[in-house]
């Protein structure tokens, strides 16, 4: 899905778009000396985001120059395609490396994403871009696709994404690779053995019944690659009820769901040669008579009984029996992730994804490869010593503390009881919105750590046919 990147075909008119720093706008000049009065004229001096557009003799648009502050960048040229006159552009020079290519590109193509299902005013065309010579379009393409369908699925209202649509959108996308996806509903839960998944998502109506979506794609010897989303489609906090202004946004409380979705679609998409298993708790967690309540103890897929401390931590009950299904396989690489803790926000804001990770090799890895992607992460640590903080005098856990303090640290030791100590475990704990729209990044619905996520996954389970991952 890479809208406005188009082939160069023999008869296809375009416009030179060239992106210069201020150091590189006078030697430009130098080579282009016709368009220098015009340049100077105008008072261009390549300050970021200032574009001249330049006339041929014709008086048609001949070259357009784009003020650039970091030429690495990777989203330098999205505020382009809302800027320029529609028509077909091409780079000048061409970026000289595959990943300035491929990033040149997915900027450009996600710069035109908007959600605008609920609109009835025409969309605006864009111009569009003549690929770039070395851009990478098969992972341009997937990262593209995958960052769409994050986006779509946060941004969509909670009174048209509940738990049965959410499964609906994980068995399309399992149609579509040849995938397995197979859901346990209502009291299904119960008869399999997920009683934490069942219990917070009781209180819901019967037609947002809670479920368990389980997809599973890859030859089944390959090595076991497991990702664990949140998937609460509206939180209103439970009996624990949340204020109007906490709980606004809480459509997107099913943005962890959304992202090992859009995760898996970029596995798939590569072929990577993986055996990979999606597990998504689906549910809503609503106010009624069935509603969970304060202090009541439940017993979770893995048999320890969970002291619920407050009805609005229920995120972290349905990943506990979803990471425990995950672990019964001991695969070697298990992912979650989940919108889980304000506590996480409070601490690194909402672009920095926190990171918590039992495996330090793991854990650098991920980190460098937010680096590279410019895609950051930040790892906070699994604080054993927090651990009493989750102490329960009338079962083995409570799910929060009584305290103020390290509330993103807690939940991830609560997750850390459910997954085996051998087991190469990251979590990650995301806000999954942008609050503000940046060139590229519109508000609304976000998708974070995707790309380091992938990098890392086919960095250690390699194509053995050639790499698909930009360079």
């Amino acid at each position: 899905m890479t809208e406005h990147l188009i082939e160069l075909g023999a008869d296809t008119k375009t416009v030179a778009l060239v992106p210069l720093t201020k150091a590189e706008l006078g030697p430009w000049l130098d080579s282009h000396d016709s368009a220098r009065a015009w340049v100077e004229s105008v008072g261009f001096t390549a300050e970021a985001g200032s574009l001249c557009l330049i006339p041929g003799p014709d008086g048609r648009l001949a070259a357009a120059l784009a003020g650039l502050a970091d030429p690495e960048d990777p989203w330098s040229l999205a505020a382009l395609p809302a800027r320029l006159p529609l028509g077909c552009y091409r780079l000048d020079p061409e970026p000289d490396s595959t990943r300035a290519a491929s990033w040149a590109a997915l900027g450009w193509t996600l710069a035109g994403y908007s959600f605008d299902r609920y609109k009835n005013a025409p969309r605006r065309d864009g111009p569009d871009l003549v690929w770039p010579a070395l851009a990478d379009r098969h992972w341009v393409s997937s990262c593209a696709e995958a960052t769409r369908l994050v986006r779509d699925l946060v941004n969509l209202p909670a009174a048209d994404l509940g738990p049965a649509e959410l499964a609906g959108a994980a068995e399309a996308l399992a149609a579509r690779f040849g995938a397995n996806c197979r859901t346990i509903v209502g009291d299904g839960l119960l008869a399999e053995n997920y009683p934490a998944i069942y219990t917070v998502g009781r209180a819901a109506s019967t037609a947002r019944r809670p479920r368990l979506i389980d997809l599973t794609w890859g030859d089944h010897t390959a090595p076991r690659v497991t990702l664990v989303g949140k998937g609460v489609c509206f939180d209103s906090g439970g009996l624990d009820l949340k204020p109007s202004s906490s709980m606004k946004l809480m459509k997107k409380d099913m943005g962890g769901a959304a992202h090992v979705l859009g995760l898996a679609l970029m596995i798939m998409a590569a072929r990577l040669p993986v055996r990979l298993r999606v597990l998504i708790p689906a549910v809503e967690n609503a106010v009624s008579a069935e509603a969970m309540r304060p202090l009541d103890v439940l017993t979770t897929r893995k048999g320890l009984t969970v002291e619920i401390g407050n009805t609005d931590a229920e995120g972290r009950l349905i990943l506990a029996d979803a990471l425990s299904e995950a672990a019964q396989q001991a695969p070697e690489l298990l992912i979650d992730i989940a919108t889980l803790t304000g506590a996480a926000r409070t601490a690194l804001g909402p672009d920095l994804p926190a990171l918590f990770c039992n495996d330090d090799r793991l854990a650098d890895e991920i980190l460098a490869a937010g680096r590279a992607e410019a895609d950051p992460l930040w790892r906070l640590p699994l604080h054993t010593p927090y651990r009493r903080l989750l102490d329960s005098k009338v079962a083995d856990i409570a799910s929060v503390s009584d305290g103020p303090y390290a509330g993103a640290i807690t939940a991830a030791l609560f997750l850390q009881e459910f997954v085996g100590p051998d087991i190469a475990w990251a979590h990650l704990d995301v806000m999954a919105w942008n609050g503000a729209a940046r060139p590229g990044r519109p508000e609304g619905g976000e998708a974070l750590a995707l790309r380091a996520l992938f990098a890392v996954i086919a960095a250690r389970f390699p194509r053995t046919d050639g790499p698909l991952v930009a360079t």
